[in-house]
């Protein structure tokens, strides 16, 4: 597939947003749209894990321990995989950075080498409650559902596949309010880092997706055309 744009460096766009908030969708179709690799820390985990490189068993040995992994292990893995071919005109990060000292030492990785910029959906913490209260997620096949807005067709049965359809335990609401709470810690200091660059946009997220997903979509075209001039 031919590239929508090649820029003189590449145009790299970072997914902001609370756990629920829909980064990971329209970070796909994004991607999609302008043929951009989608890039998140977890899929990069599994990855090295499969492989069973040294990154990935360090990563294995800190999750099966109930650690965090560090900050030098996640940006070892993130910066090889930018310096692949499909990343020449740029990506998407999904989920990355999550604190400042990682947003800082990609910035400065990328100072000079890309165009940044920090995409923010925003959306109010009850109602990322209530997302998730209703979300119901296919055992077998991964098929994602909500009990307000895209039910099943038949209870607790995959409409797809009819494998069993469930709640995450870290979908109750408690659990939600916790994740919540190291968000807004955690991501506070990253929206105020990427406005005092100039370099976040702001996105109401408590839209259905499509509205969503044309407001991400007009703000990038604009900034595609007036970084090609």
């Amino acid at each position: 597939m031919i590239p929508l744009f090649q820029p003189a460096i590449p145009f790299v766009m970072v997914l902001l947003g609370p756990p629920g908030s829909g980064k990971g969708t329209q970070a796909g179709r994004l991607a999609e749209a302008y043929n951009l690799p989608q890039i998140s820390t977890g899929d990069l985990f599994r990855e090295h894990i499969a492989a069973q490189t040294a990154v990935g068993k360090q990563v294995q040995k800190c999750m099966e321990a109930g650690q965090l992994v560090s900050d030098e292990v996640v940006l070892e893995m993130l910066f090889k995989r930018v310096e692949h071919a499909d990343c020449v005109n740029g990506y998407l990060l999904d989920g990355f950075p999550r604190t400042l000292a990682q947003a800082e030492e990609l910035q400065r990785h990328q100072e000079g080498r890309a165009r940044l910029a920090a995409l923010c959906l925003q959306v109010p913490d009850e109602e990322i409650i209530r997302r998730a209260a209703g979300r119901r997620i296919c055992r077998q096949c991964g098929a994602v559902y909500n009990d307000r807005l895209s039910p099943p067709s038949s209870g607790s049965v995959c409409s797809r596949c009819g494998g069993e359809v469930y709640r995450r335990p870290d979908d109750e609401p408690e659990v939600v309010r916790r994740r919540l709470e190291v968000y807004h810690l955690q991501t506070r200091p990253l929206i105020d880092y990427y406005a005092g660059q100039g370099r976040l946009a702001l996105f109401d997220g408590n839209q259905p997706p499509d509205v969503v997903y044309v407001a991400l979509k007009k703000w990038i075209d604009a900034e595609i055309g007036r970084y090609s001039e």
